[in-house]
């Protein structure tokens, strides 16, 4: 499923207009963002966590020439669901 199939299930699922379920996804999705840009996270009782991960610096290899590369730190964004969650799709 694409950006745009989602949007249309949202639309049928939620019984709103496509504009209204696009305009929906966009908020959603900024204020994830924004959310985590800060430093905090969101925390979705039933659903799940989304935060930031912090990845450190490490040393990898180029698999062309098995040269060693530096890696730099960096940020990840992660969901992690909840349990209650996971369970629907494990009976």
């Amino acid at each position: 499923m694409n950006k745009g199939e989602f949007i249309k299930a949202v639309s049928e699922k939620g019984d709103i207009t496509l504009k209204d379920a696009e305009a929906a996804f966009r908020a959603i999705t900024d204020v994830i963002v924004d959310v985590l840009k800060t430093g905090d996270k969101i925390q979705l009782a039933g659903f799940g966590v989304f935060e930031l991960k912090e990845k450190a610096a490490r040393v990898g290899l180029n698999p062309a020439t098995g040269e060693k590369v530096d890696i730099a730190a960096s940020n990840s964004p992660s969901l992690h669901f909840g349990k209650a969650y996971k369970d629907l799709f494990n009976k």
